[in-house]
This record gives C-alpha cells, sequence and structure tokens, in this order.
C-alpha cells in the first residue's frame, strides 16, 4: 500500500519558518482543492494570515475551521497556533531581505537579459527549497548504504535519466562499482541480480514512473536497499523506497518544463550524495579521485604542453 503523506512526514519536526513556502509546493499537488487554498493563502501572505485566528483563515479561504487544521498538519505543524508562529517568523524574515520581484513566467518576447534573470532566481529558490526540505536524517541513512554497498544501480527516464548517469559518473571516480539504466528492460533484468547490500535508486520527479518504479521493485523484493529521489514523496515509488529524499521544483511554465526545474533539484540531492559517500570512504576515494585525475590530465592540457 502506498505510504500518504502523514505517514511520510510522521515524526519529523516542524518545519522552520523559511522552509514553509518549498513544503506548500512539494505537498499542494497531493492535496485536496481546499486544503490547497489553505496552504497557497499561508504562504502568499504569512503576515495577513499570521493575524487571523483559525475562523478567520477559514473564512478568507472559503473553507473550515477542520480544513484550516488539518493543513497545518499536513504541513508538519501540531496545531493551527504553530503554524501561525511559524508564519509570523516567514513575514519577520521577508521584511528583513525580501526576495527580487522576478518571477518564473518567461513570456516567448523577453529580451534574453530577462530571461537569464528569471532563470537565475528560478533555480536559486528551486536548489533553496530543496535544500530546506531534505531530510537529513533519511539523506545519511542512504550515504551509509552507498559508502557500504557492494553494487549501485541508478534508474532514471528522460531528463531524471541525465542525473542518473551523472550520479553514475561520480560513484565510479571514487572507486564504487555501479550502473546508470534508462531502457527499463536492462533495468529490470540488472535489479535481478541485486542483494543485500546492494543498493538501487530511483529518479523520478513525479514519483509516479513505471519505467523506474518497477526495476525498484524488483530490487526491493531482492532485499537490495532503495532509495528514491522524488518530487512527490506521497507518490507510488514511495512504496518501494526505504529511504525517500524530496526535491522541490518551480512553478511549471509554457517555455520551461517541469523537467527543468527537477532536474536542478536532483542535481543538488545527487551532489549532497556524492559528498557524503566520498566523506565516508574518503581513505579509498581520495587516491581513486586523483587516479582519474591524472588520467584525464593530459587530454585538457594545451596541445603545445602534450
Amino acid at each position: 500500500m502506498t505510504p500518504n503523506v502523514k505517514e511520510i512526514f510522521a515524526g519529523e519536526a516542524p518545519p522552520a519558518p523559511a522552509a514553509l513556502a518549498a513544503k506548500v509546493r512539494t505537498l499542494a499537488p497531493s492535496m485536496t482543492r481546499s486544503m490547497q487554498r489553505v496552504a497557497e493563502t499561508v504562504a502568499g501572505d504569512p503576515a495577513g494570515c499570521a493575524a487571523l485566528t483559525v475562523t478567520g483563515l477559514a473564512e478568507r479561504t472559503g473553507t473550515s475551521e477542520a480544513t484550516v487544521v488539518r493543513t497545518a498538519r499536513l504541513l508538519g505543524y501540531p496545531g493551527y497556533r504553530d503554524l501561525r508562529l511559524a508564519l509570523a517568523g516567514l513575514a519577520a524574515h521577508q521584511q528583513s531581505g525580501r526576495a527580487p520581484a522576478v518571477t518564473a513566467d518567461i513570456a516567448v518576447d523577453d529580451p534574453i537579459a530577462d530571461v537569464v534573470a528569471k532563470l537565475a532566481y528560478d533555480e536559486q529558490q528551486t536548489l533553496a527549497d530543496t535544500a530546506a526540505g531534505l531530510d537529513t536524517v533519511q539523506l545519511g541513512a542512504a550515504v551509509s548504504a552507498l559508502a557500504a554497498a557492494g553494487r549501485i544501480d541508478v534508474y532514471g527516464v528522460g531528463a531524471s535519466g541525465l542525473v542518473a548517469q551523472d550520479l553514475h559518473q561520480k560513484l565510479l571516480r571514487i572507486g564504487l562499482i555501479a550502473h546508470a539504466f534508462s531502457d527499463p528492460h536492462l533495468a529490470v533484468t540488472n535489479a535481478v541480480q541485486l542483494r543485500a547490500k546492494d543498493v538501487a535508486i530511483a529518479i523520478t520527479h513525479s514519483g509516479s514512473t513505471g519505467d523506474v518504479i518497477e526495476p525498484l521493485r524488483v530490487a526491493f523484493e531482492r532485499g537490495a536497499t532503495t532509495v528514491a529521489i522524488t518530487g512527490r514523496p506521497d507518490g507510488p515509488v514511495s512504496q518501494y523506497a526505504d529511504h525517500v529524499l524530496t526535491t522541490s521544483t518551480a512553478r511549471e511554465s509554457e517555455l520551461r518544463p517541469a523537467a527543468m526545474s527537477s532536474r536542478t533539484s536532483q542535481l543538488l540531492v545527487v551532489d549532497c550524495l556524492f559528498i557524503g559517500v566520498a566523506q565516508r570512504t574518503y581513505e579509498t576515494a581520495a587516491p581513486a579521485l586523483s587516479a582519474s585525475y591524472e588520467a584525464l590530465a593530459h587530454r585538457h592540457a594545451p596541445r603545445g604542453a602534450r
């Protein structure tokens, strides 16, 4: 049975005020429409909502008091009072250093300078949201499993496949046995060979990509440690993941599909995994990195110096 959002976030400390907006963006797609209205309202106007009672916020959003309380709990707060305190903290943070008025909406006639500014701001926000919402306990557990793994398989298709290749190459450079698969048939036939102490990683923004979920399921059933890197922690992929690492994405627009921003956040998580593993295996990782650098150094030297 696929875990629900409450189960995934059960036991976590309430998110810091600065992480509230990221939490809303991550969980909104799995909420009911009435809960979405509450979540988007508090994230959009934290100062105004912090001054409202539970009844006042219910009236403002056209919902019920029960919906407001359920939304607060889903966002990680024990009750509405705790959410109000977080909103007050977020409002104070924004007033002390408000972000520039830039949006992710890129028009077809935007000057290239505006495109650069909008994309840069959006990428920064995506990275900040991902960092704020990343469960470091789950991350540490995934790092430990990778550092001790006999073999590592990474699954991803499309833009997520590029991220899978990136992780695969990084792990190879520190001497680990790693493979990346974008072909679902190859992924499944290799997953069958995995055993305990092996690790399988599925990368899927939607959390419902069948070509990625299927090999992860096989790896899970074979006893391998499984990790999901996903923007939907309540999605089907989490059913077969021992550890879930949640990514954030910017709002999708016509000229900027979700694959672009999801790739940015996925690469951050991949880099965190890689650095964590390199730290845990430093005695072997450092010489392996040096050896790979020396093996390629002549390819980067000026022609006259060869």
